[in-house]
């Protein structure tokens, strides 16, 4: 059969940067960190003390207060930026086949807070079962696709994808491919985290994964650096309208770029830490880069998984070297994870959507926070040290990678009629 055409025509953002797209590309281009001292909970007796917070953020400037408080903080990033990507897509709700239309939402952790709250509740009452009755709803992963659904009224494809911080990766894989088999004509996907709070700065601290440089957290996210000590914790969410072509096109949409491939594979190597030679990311980047149709020397851009830790940089360099040869010198690199920290199950979405607007706009945003070159990482390849270059990219790819070996990559390519 003939596969349909998949192009992106909505945005949406609630990120450490900015609350919306434009504020979210505007600080990437300039290269700001998101991360500063935790303000949520008192840090004193933990080992990291800052993370990638969501800044001024009052979920009632977009949600009804009755309705704000059957929802977990992390379905409140994934409505407003839900809607704003609608709402950017100019979907007319009255006109479209909601038939049609899906939602596919990744989250790798889910309604983290909202079961916190619970279980701490409970332990410290007197044993009596004094349970939220949206307890359930509210820490579900899926719950936020159904939110989304119920608010618009989309009949199409529904459901959620875990696979760590490779969620919303999948999510964006597998709307591309629902489209493109003819089964929906648009599907708003992406991804929604909301871990910043005690469980899951120890969590994480307990696997000695999260940087521990309190002395100066917006300098703390430094991948590809000699002296890189682990990732930032982010938070927020990224959504997108992926569109069947012919649909978009009928109602006069602006394109921001193709969806050309996908590709997924697995490491079935370890639990947490990636294959030292980055294996299973050589066949995830050769399945996108095949899915796509395209040859290497077609790459001009890559936004890395790029999580600022010691083994997990230098494997996913080693993997792109290998599969792009000495095609490598010539793209440009970057992982905006330095700005925003590591937004878990979101991270894909929000690193896809800084994918695509390189393509979008012609600049690329930087890695920043590099001081020291890494003996392990091949100092001829361009990472777009520190500060945005300016260039015209045809086609660029986007790599998450999450606990359990998933790995995904999406390839966006400049859509030209």
């Amino acid at each position: 059969m003939e596969l349909k055409r998949v192009v992106v025509t909505g945005i949406g953002a609630v990120t450490p940067l900015g609350n919306n797209k434009t504020d979210y590309w505007n600080a990437l281009a300039k290269g700001v960190s998101g991360a500063a001292p935790i303000t949520r909970f008192d840090t004193e007796k933990f080992r990291t003390k800052f993370a990638c917070e969501v800044k001024d953020f009052n979920v009632l400037d977009f949600i009804d207060r009755k309705e704000a408080r059957k929802m977990d903080l992390n379905s409140h990033y994934g409505m407003v930026a839900s809607d704003e990507a609608i709402t950017d897509a100019g979907l007319d709700l009255d006109k479209v086949n909601k038939d049609r239309i899906g939602v596919i939402w990744g989250s790798g952790i889910g309604g983290f807070t909202t079961f916190q709250e619970e279980v701490v509740g409970f332990a410290n009452g007197d044993g009596t079962p004094r349970f939220n009755p949206f307890f359930v709803p509210k820490m579900i992963l899926d719950i936020t696709p159904g939110l989304i659904s119920i608010k618009y009224g989309f009949r199409g494809p529904n459901f959620a994808t875990v696979s760590a911080c490779a969620s919303s990766n999948n999510a964006l894989s597998d709307a591309f491919n629902y489209i493109r088999l003819g089964k929906a004509n648009a599907i708003i996907t992406g991804g929604s985290e909301a871990s910043v709070i005690e469980s899951g700065i120890g969590g994480f601290n307990a696997l000695k994964a999260l940087s521990e440089r309190n002395d100066d957290p917006t300098t703390a996210s430094r991948p590809y650096d000699k002296d890189r000590d682990g990732f930032v914790l982010g938070e927020g969410s990224g959504a997108l309208v992926l569109e069947e072509l012919e649909h978009a096109k009928a109602r006069g949409a602006k394109i921001y770029a193709e969806v050309l491939g996908a590709g997924m594979s697995a490491d079935a190597y370890h639990i947490t830490a990636p294959h030292p030679e980055g294996e299973g990311i050589v066949i995830v980047l050769n399945e996108a880069i095949s899915d796509a149709q395209l040859k290497v020397e077609d790459i001009d851009y890559i936004n890395t998984h790029g999580t600022s830790t010691p083994l997990g940089d230098s494997g996913e360099v080693k993997a792109i070297q290998k599969v792009l040869g000495e095609h490598a010198y010539n793209i440009n690199i970057s992982s905006t994870k330095s700005m925003t920290g590591h937004l878990l199950g979101a991270a894909g979405a929000i690193e896809s959507i800084a994918t695509l607007m390189t393509i979008d706009q012609g600049i690329i945003p930087p890695t920043i926070n590099h001081f020291t070159d890494d003996p392990e990482i091949d100092p001829k390849l361009n990472l777009t040290f520190n500060e945005a270059q300016k260039r015209d990219v045809n086609v660029a790819i986007s790599n998450t990678f999450g606990f359990g070996g998933h790995n995904t990559s999406i390839v966006f390519g400049k859509y030209n009629g």
